[in-house]
């Protein structure tokens, strides 16, 4: 094969058997090209992971920040019930604790039936009255859960077998049933009940008469 003008590296020529080639290529730019994209490939991999572990740590500091305001919500509760219960001269133990996306603070004692009240009235009034002094400390409105003598785990086993009862009975008769008046905390937990046995449910009225209805499945 002659020199043909022009001719260099990836330079297409033709052969002796007529049929078109490619000149004599260089090894060394070949290998240079290669580690040129394996670079690239490895700086685009560099940085995907960069803005992943960027992700991750925002995430993580996001989390830890609502940790911290839940933990200093239940602070600042449980010295607010302590004044509170210093100045009823009651005694009783605080405890707290996160839940999920709330705090919860929970008095112990043996003479706390008075704040409780008939149907959990007074422990709800409670609830509203230390979320308020939450408030106006952390400027965050919170969703912070009171429970005084065990009140509202008791309440939340009875409502919870009041549900499932009252669901079977909709299934059985086909017919909507309306349930009595009750608080955010005990619809929640009939809405849960009837949602685990497979039926629908809806919240009705205005508080503090608003009402759970169970309807059977469509």
């Amino acid at each position: 094969m002659g020199d043909i003008p022009g001719e260099g590296f990836g330079t297409v020529v033709d052969t002796e058997d007529g049929l078109p080639g490619i000149a004599d290529l260089d090894p060394d730019d070949v290998l240079d090209d290669e580690l040129d994209d394996d670079v690239e490939d490895a700086d685009e991999v560099d940085d995907e992971d960069e803005v992943d572990d960027a992700a991750d740590e925002d995430d993580d500091e996001d989390e830890e920040a609502e940790l911290n305001l839940l933990e200093q919500e239940g602070e600042i509760a449980a010295d607010y019930i302590e004044g509170l219960l210093d100045i009823a001269d009651l005694d009783g133990d605080i405890d707290m604790d996160v839940e999920g996306d709330r705090a919860v603070v929970s008095v112990v004692g043996t003479t706390l039936d008075e704040l409780v009240g008939d149907d959990g009235e007074v422990l709800e009034a409670l609830q509203e009255l230390t979320r308020l002094a939450v408030h106006r400390q952390t400027g965050v409105r919170a969703r912070l859960m009171l429970d005084v003598g065990g009140f509202r785990v008791r309440r939340r086993s009875e409502l919870a077998e009041l549900g499932k009862s009252v669901a079977a009975e909709v299934a059985r008769t086909g017919e909507a049933r309306k349930l009595g008046a009750m608080s955010p905390f005990e619809r929640k937990i009939i809405h849960d009940a009837v949602a685990l046995a497979g039926l629908r449910s809806e919240s009705e009225g205005e508080e503090p008469n608003r009402r759970v209805v169970v309807f059977p499945a469509s």
